[in-house]
């Protein structure tokens, strides 16, 4: 027999009959013959303590007055337009400016309003995207773009919800599109964001733990204005890119510095608080550039996961022990069915992505016999070297393309 009880949450106690040497006999209506057994639930992070308003009143001041004054000259900073918005802000996720702002200028040149993407072939999109990196993104505006031409007649919802039920769209998506193209009053929180408030409020909470979202979100929206939220948002997102940086950040010439807490208690650098990430991973893999006459063989990536819908040359990871050059002629056999013979080692290529790296060890091979039946890939193709550039390559396959032109 077992009876538990529950308590708000935080704890639970646990009830059993006590089978002691010398306990007392069970009787239920006695608590002095039951043992207690205490269950803590993991602590939450610490709130952080509330401004006072002349604090809120001086932030929502001075911040998108400094703004104004100080801020980058951006493309999409001089529209309201929510499409390029949107675009922007997909790209900025994890992306410096300085490396979106010729996508940017390149992607709106070929898909200019949403109409325009959502007939494009997703190909061409991924063409258009190669480079810039995690594809899962320019997959989503892609299919998001065509249901807002389906569903909403071409127009980007102005509604919290409608808006990310689409495709890709979260919360930081949604508050940023949403606040600077329609003025709705949703706070904005990116790295850079998390980073201000950490120091502002010194919130103890690790920036990179998910359960920590939920306090930054609402310290945010806290300060957030209603008159003009999306001004605000952006400034708070500046104030962390130039000003507020992660490193050695410039707290004289921060607008808001007299209500920062860390800053009055000299800790500035022991926030914003981090948990301690597990070493990145290294995957051996080796791949073929398999030759038959004068064309090679490219195959295509399914098209969700990592790298869909992107094309490369076909190969794989090594298993344990396992040499790289059989390795490369034993993922050819089983990926698409192909006898090869290795004529030389092209090259070795060093890439990392957000969860792993590889290092790949690059072959070029000779077709020998077989037809190409795939097992992973969805398609494929043999095409002369003339033609590589009509197809989207992940980065890794495209550090090596060049050694192929020379050859």
């Amino acid at each position: 027999m077992m009876r538990s009880l529950r308590f708000s949450g935080d704890f639970r106690i646990s009830l059993r009959p006590c089978k002691a040497p010398g306990a007392l006999p069970i009787d239920t209506r006695s608590p002095r013959a039951y043992t207690f057994s205490l269950f803590m639930n993991p602590p939450r992070p610490e709130r952080p303590k509330t401004m006072n308003p002349s604090e809120i009143r001086h932030i929502r001041t001075r911040l998108p007055a400094w703004y104004q004054k100080a801020r980058r000259p951006m493309p999409w900073r001089e529209t309201r337009n929510p499409y390029r918005i949107w675009v922007s802000e997909v790209m900025l996720q994890q992306t410096q400016v300085k490396t979106v702002l010729p996508y940017y200028h390149r992607f709106l040149g070929r898909f200019p309003d949403v109409t325009g993407l959502a007939r494009a072939d997703l190909q061409e999109v991924l063409k258009v995207w190669e480079g810039l990196g995690y594809y899962a993104r320019a997959r989503n505006l892609h299919r998001a773009a065509g249901e807002i031409l389906a569903c909403h007649d071409g127009r980007i919802p102005a509604g919290r919800e409608e808006f990310m039920a689409l495709p890709g769209v979260g919360d930081y998506i949604a508050s940023a599109v949403l606040s600077i193209a329609f003025d709705r009053p949703l706070a904005v929180v990116d790295g850079n964001v998390k980073r201000v408030l950490a120091r502002l409020r010194e919130i103890d909470a690790p920036v990179n733990q998910a359960g920590s979202f939920r306090i930054f979100k609402e310290t945010a929206t806290r300060i957030l204005p209603r008159r003009e939220p999306g001004t605000f948002n952006q400034a708070m997102m500046e104030l962390g890119a130039t000003v507020c940086t992660p490193r050695n950040p410039a707290c004289d010439d921060c607008p808001i510095h007299p209500a920062c807490r860390a800053r009055r208690t000299g800790n500035v650098d022991a926030y914003p608080k981090r948990l301690k990430r597990r070493r990145t991973p290294l995957h051996h893999v080796a791949v073929g550039v398999v030759f038959k006459k004068k064309r090679v063989l490219i195959t295509r990536r399914k098209t969700d996961g990592l790298l869909g819908g992107l094309w490369e040359f076909p190969g794989g990871k090594l298993q344990k022990g396992e040499d790289p050059g059989r390795a490369c002629i034993r993922e050819i056999r089983e990926e698409a069915g192909l006898q090869v013979k290795i004529e030389s080692h092209l090259t070795t290529i060093r890439h990392a992505y957000t969860h792993f790296r590889i290092k790949m060890d690059v072959f070029r091979c000779r077709y020998v016999s077989g037809r190409v039946r795939l097992r992973g890939p969805v398609d494929h193709r043999w095409i002369p070297l003339s033609e590589i550039d009509r197809y989207p390559f992940p980065g890794a396959n495209r550090k090596f393309i060049p050694l192929l032109r020379a050859a």
